[in-house]
């Protein structure tokens, strides 16, 4: 039996089943402290392959009755090894989905932010536009109330001037109906006094 080759299956070993304990505490754990574990595994891995590619070159160096013992046990540690490697990359690729997922949600809650900010805006161009009408009717009619006004000025200066005038009529009628009058008496007098 090889020495060498039991040293490295015995490490080996070691290094398989701590790997084994940290992929399972790895898928209890989240954030940074998963990514730090994940590259502890990963190193670990490499580590693995290190030592299998040194068993495989001490197993073929090896008498050909102990080589295919040796090399069906190496097979086993590759394959051991490949079934870690495929939990680490599953894990991996569940984080990249998960992480893939999160960043679509967040674009979706962007484009939905996006969309109402652009209605908002749409909204806002709408009042403004309606707000500048109104301030334009507002401004025709004050500048109509401004005519009227000098208009009913206009008026009441007429009026007043009318008013004048009539009572100015009335005193003349006035005037002359009494002169009329006292024309008429005159003449009465005259006519029945001869």
């Amino acid at each position: 039996m090889s020495e060498v080759f039991e040293g490295y299956e015995r490490q080996y070993c070691e290094l398989s089943a701590n790997l084994s304990r940290k992929c399972n505490s790895a898928a209890l754990l989240d954030g940074e402290k998963k990514k730090q574990k994940v590259s502890e595994i990963k190193g670990g891995l490499d580590d693995a392959e290190a030592l299998i590619r040194k068993m495989d070159l001490e197993a073929r160096s090896l008498q050909p009755s102990l080589k295919a013992m040796f090399l069906a046990k190496l097979r086993e540690y590759k394959s051991d090894l490949n079934n870690l490697k495929s939990e680490v990359s599953a894990d991996q690729r569940g984080r990249l989905l998960m992480s893939t997922e999160r960043i679509n949600q967040s674009s979706d809650r962007i484009k939905e932010s996006r969309k109402t900010m652009l209605e908002t805006e749409e909204l806002g161009v709408s009042i403004l536009q309606d707000l500048h009408q109104q301030r334009q009717s507002l401004l025709h009619a004050n500048n109509t109330l401004h005519g009227v006004d000098d208009n009913i000025g206009k008026s009441k200066k007429v009026l007043t001037a009318m008013s004048r005038r009539m009572s100015k009529n009335k005193w003349i009628i006035g005037s002359v109906i009494a002169a009329l009058v006292l024309a008429i008496i005159l003449i009465l007098y005259f006519k029945l006094a001869h």
